[in-house]
């Protein structure tokens, strides 16, 4: 089985920390050094573990923002 990896290339922002340390959070991550995407979800204090989450390209991202306006 292939390797999975991530980097998380910019951290955006906390939207909330729950009991147990974890963390949802916007950032802009690359998975297998793909082009990075919008990424929420949550993260353990180190970023070793994530949640299920979602991930945006810039496009789904805009149009996101333009659907909240």
């Amino acid at each position: 089985m292939a390797e999975f990896r991530f980097e998380i290339v910019e951290h955006l922002g906390v939207l909330s920390e729950a009991p147990n340390g974890w963390k949802k959070e916007l950032n802009r991550v690359s998975y297998n050094g793909a082009d990075p995407k919008f990424d929420l979800r949550s993260w353990n204090e180190d970023h070793s573990k994530m949640s299920k989450g979602i991930t945006l390209s810039v496009d789904e991202f805009e149009a996101l923002r333009e659907l909240i306006k």
